[in-house]
């Protein structure tokens, strides 16, 4: 991360860093900006009142008292401001950039046009170092979303997701069930991060089997790189977590009345993590997934969020007590993966108690005994990995093709209105989040199994398994298909959909 006060352990691994990749995908970053982008100052000069301002800037964020990182932020602190906006009723934001290089905040889960959503991949103007950008736009579908930066960051750590910059989003809809008492917003995050080699992720919290011959192609892949002499690829691991910025222990408990019914909206705002949480005695009533209302509201008793998924849950207060509300990884949750839950009138060390084992299935939440229209054309999708074949990194394909930064390459042209289904098979032991700018997807088939009704703006595609989704092609323009997780996003897993 970038500490401009010289910290020694940032300045040790930074060195250490650079020495061993030099030469590399260093200049990746740089490369990802268009020959303009430095121009861009021209676009920014605003007047008048905005009614929201979001500074982009360095900061240092206390995870606990003997914890401070310095890292990018919005406004000065992680998460950035809560945005409530309401659906429908335009907002104008000014964006200043107090860096030294060129930024993007991309609108996540929005539905807004290609100079606002905040990718150059899609054309979106920069905010320039040291500049500023005003943009305004029509919030828009209502629900839990987010901002965020959308820059490559290649094998830099101090760019990209792998700073604090993210921030979430309430669009207020016309007309609120409100069946709680509260509403709470969590933004959980991890910090300090590293280059690791090839570690595991976990994989039998998915629903769902294996194709064989997906494992079969995705190993011998592997087995054959190794046998030439490769490492396993670079991956990216963590010293830190927080929830709201704090460390587990080291903020303000979530103070809660027995029989209160509280509405929580969670954000997974990581750079490539996959997140679990769970509430001792207690359970969650999804009601929204990606800020999307589900059609069937169901109980579970651990969330499973991928990266950049958002669940809002009800959770009814009827097991008085002092619990941790917290990640199943015992390692993760021990470095601050974690918040304390305080009910009235009881006081003590916080309980903690891992529940049985469970799948995470999103049709629980679908319609039952449906399936989704018939789409107008099925785009087929492999996904697989290059054992370190980008200077040690991992190469990500799609159909054995990287997106190339430089060129804004590959692409693939779609006809307006009509309906797409992606059949994506994943060749890889990776789960992937998947994300479509500008558009929700509808789950249409999730490991074999049929589903319909669920929209999201990402989801998780499990490894060696099979996913059938649905989108209306109606954003003109580009519309950018990327993995969430950070590496693999900046190391080939993008594609442009060209609507016309």
């Amino acid at each position: 991360m970038n500490d401009p006060a010289g910290s020694s352990h940032f300045s040790r691994r930074k060195f250490l860093i650079s020495s061993l990749l030099a030469g590399g995908y260093g200049a990746l970053p740089k490369s990802a900006l268009p020959a303009n982008a430095s121009s861009a100052a021209s676009l920014s000069q605003p007047t008048g009142a905005a009614d929201y301002t979001i500074r982009i800037g360095v900061a240092l964020i206390e995870l606990a008292p003997d914890h401070i990182v310095s890292t990018i932020t919005y406004n000065g602190r992680f998460p950035g401001p809560l945005l409530r906006l309401k659906e429908g009723q335009p907002v104008t934001v000014d964006i200043h950039n107090d860096t030294d290089t060129p930024e993007q905040l991309h609108w996540h889960g929005q539905i807004v046009p290609v100079d606002v959503d905040g990718a150059a991949e899609e054309g979106t103007p920069y905010i320039p170092a040291r500049g500023s950008r005003r943009i305004t736009f029509t919030p828009g579908p209502a629900g839990l979303r987010f901002y965020h930066t959308h820059i490559a960051a290649g094998n830099d750590l101090t760019r990209g997701l792998y700073n604090a910059q993210a921030g979430p989003v309430y669009i207020e809809p016309r007309r609120e069930p409100g069946d709680y008492d509260r509403e709470l917003f969590l933004t959980l995050k991890e910090f300090e991060p590293v280059f690791s080699r090839g570690g595991d992720m976990a994989q039998d919290f998915l629903a769902g089997n294996e194709v064989p011959e997906l494992k079969e192609a995705g190993e011998s892949a592997m087995k054959a790189s190794l046998a030439e002499g490769k490492p396993h690829g670079y991956e990216v691991s963590y010293g830190a977590f927080a929830i709201n910025g704090r460390m587990l222990g080291h903020g303000e408990p979530i103070r809660v009345k027995p029989n209160e019914r509280v509405l929580f909206h969670i954000l997974n705002a990581s750079a490539g993590e996959l997140r679990s949480l769970a509430l001792p005695g207690h359970t969650f009533k999804v009601v929204a997934l990606d800020g999307n209302p589900v059609p069937s509201p169901a109980e579970v008793p651990v969330l499973w969020i991928g990266t950049a998924e958002r669940v809002s849950a009800i959770v009814e207060m009827n097991h008085p007590g002092v619990w941790v509300l917290g990640d199943l990884s015992d390692d993760d949750r021990e470095r601050g993966i974690g918040i304390v839950v305080e009910y009235a009138g009881r006081k003590g060390e916080p309980w903690w108690k891992k529940p049985p084992p469970f799948h995470w299935d999103y049709t629980r939440f679908g319609k039952t005994g449906s399936e989704a229209p018939t789409p107008d054309e099925v785009i087929e999708m492999t996904f697989a990995k290059q054992n370190a074949a980008a200077d040690g990194f991992n190469l990500w394909t799609i159909n054995n093709v990287p997106f190339s930064m430089k060129t804004n390459r590959t692409r693939r042209g779609l006809h307006r209105g009509q309906r797409y289904r992606l059949r994506m098979r994943n060749q890889s032991d990776d789960i992937h989040p998947l994300h479509l700018h500008r558009n929700s997807f509808e789950l249409t088939k999730i490991a074999g199994k049929k589903t319909s009704g669920i929209m999201k703006d990402v989801v998780m595609l499990g490894g060696y398994q099979e996913l059938e989704v649905d989108f209306v092609a109606d954003q003109p323009g580009p519309n950018l298909f990327h993995c969430h997780q950070q590496l693999h996003m900046d190391y080939g897993f993008m594609l442009l959909f060209d609507v016309a």
